[in-house]
């Protein structure tokens, strides 16, 4: 899941200058449609089910933004991305936004010219490997294998990890999470890294999850959000205050049950009514309806329904909310003020 800078002949930096000018949120409006770029398949972020339906955390960032612009969550056409393909398609024009936990990084805002617009997900790099390899650190893996996504900060953090710690390992480079798991449960590695909570779907997408654990050690800072293309500020403003008002709605006890009942008539809290569109002209100075937040909300829930839906501790995946809870419950999740 972990991502990082594209270099190559192709030079990301100049598409996005050639793109800076363009007007996405008059574009998407016209179309009808928000294009979204999307991982290639992970379950409980990004997957779609039997029938093409696209379901998970990342994807209901992507209904968000769709509901807030358009009034309908089901407006959204979601484009799978690699690794090496994720910020080309940015920078081209193919997709509007890129919702693909893509690391936030130096190189990528400043110098790939994009605009990350907020996190979505607190995370670090992780290791897992067979129970039966009967290693219990990764200061234990001298000499292993290990199954690496090319194109990814994972690489880079994976090198600085085994060299400081002077220990050696053999690259099995892969393109997606789907190659990296086939080749993981064949034997191909001894090892898999990447995000731990992309490790954590991984596994449980196993016909066996308990015969595989994921070592203790995070080696990486990895702040996952969604992100534009630098240069066109109002769409980056719609994409940013999307995802705020999921994050501002959990904290302010706005949920999928009670938000028509809040959003009929002003409530006692200035701010939930500010959010929802009972007061104030927050809409209009995005360009867009008063309700768009409401929508936003009511397109899958607030960000810890979200969470709890598709990845929380309840599901297969079972991820706790750890950094990703509230501020106001010890954690790193924090929206600006809707005011």
């Amino acid at each position: 899941m972990k991502k990082t800078a594209f270099y190559g002949a192709l030079t990301v930096a100049g598409f996005a200058a050639s793109m800076a000018s363009a007007a996405t949120l008059d574009d998407v409006k016209e179309r009808g449609v928000l294009n979204c770029g999307v991982t290639t398949g992970l379950v409980g972020f990004a997957s779609p089910d039997a029938n093409g339906v696209w379901d998970g955390f990342d994807v209901g960032v992507c209904r968000a933004v769709a509901a807030a612009v358009l009034g309908d969550s089901d407006a959204v056409e979601f484009v799978p991305t690699t690794g090496k393909t994720r910020f080309t398609a940015l920078a081209s024009g193919e997709i509007d936004m890129l919702a693909r936990n893509t690391t936030w990084t130096f190189s990528r805002d400043v110098d790939l010219k994009f605009e990350f617009v907020g996190i979505n997900y607190y995370d670090g790099q992780g290791f897992l490997v067979p129970r039966d390899l009967g290693v219990s650190s990764a200061k234990e893996l001298d000499g292993a294998t290990v199954c690496i996504q090319t194109g990814t900060t994972t690489e880079l953090n994976l090198a600085d990890y085994f060299r400081s710690n002077n220990i050696s390992y053999e690259p099995v480079p892969i393109e997606t999470n789907a190659e990296g798991q086939q080749q993981y449960l064949a034997g191909a590695c001894d090892v898999y890294t990447t995000d731990a909570s992309g490790l954590a779907a991984t596994r449980a997408a196993f016909e066996n999850p308990a015969d595989h654990v994921v070592l203790p050690e995070i080696v990486s800072k990895e702040p996952l959000g969604p992100l534009v293309r630098h240069g066109d500020n109002d769409w980056a403003d719609v994409v940013r205050w999307s995802l705020n008002a999921l994050i501002a709605a959990e904290e302010l006890g706005v949920t999928s049950a009670n938000i028509e009942e809040l959003a009929a008539a002003p409530t006692g809290n200035p701010e939930v009514n500010r959010l929802l569109g009972t007061e104030g002209e927050l809409g209009a100075m995005l360009g867009l309806e008063a309700d768009w937040a409401k929508n936003a909300i009511a397109a899958g829930g607030n960000y810890g329904e979200l969470f709890e839906k598709n990845i929380g501790e309840n599901t297969p995946i079972g991820l706790a909310r750890g950094l990703n809870a509230q501020w106001t419950d010890g954690g790193l999740l924090y929206s600006p003020p809707f005011r």
